[in-house]
């Protein structure tokens, strides 16, 4: 069965292995809730250098075009920052459902008690 692709967003701190080791967890807690996850913060920084502007842009529009292929986006962890408020203004405008993370395990969750 295919699984449907969940872009996965967070305030990530900007420490390089913080950011890294915690979208893991993210998303290792989303394939476990059933989706494909996709998470830019764990591929683009190995080819990307954020600091010069063209590139910077590319990894924006590339991280962009990933959400647009995505069926839902899922907001992690407790604080939301500008580049999370973009991804749910861009996952809203293109019909694309925002949800939590918190939201997506409370429901597989439920859906396990009720399966029991």
């Amino acid at each position: 069965m295919k699984k449907p692709v969940a872009y996965i967003t967070a305030a990530w701190p900007g420490q390089e292995f913080t950011d890294t080791d915690q979208a893991v967890v993210y998303c290792r807690k989303v394939y476990q809730a059933g989706f494909t996850p996709i998470c830019p913060i764990l591929y683009l920084p190995h080819f990307l250098n954020d600091t010069i502007p063209a590139e910077h842009k590319d990894g924006i529009d590339m991280a962009r075009d990933l959400l647009r292929r995505s069926h839902v986006l899922i907001v992690c962890g407790d604080e939301v920052d500008e580049t999370v408020k973009n991804d749910i203004a861009v996952a809203q405008r293109l019909g694309i459902t925002a949800t939590t993370l918190d939201g997506i395990l409370k429901i597989r969750s439920q859906g396990h008690e009720e399966a029991c």
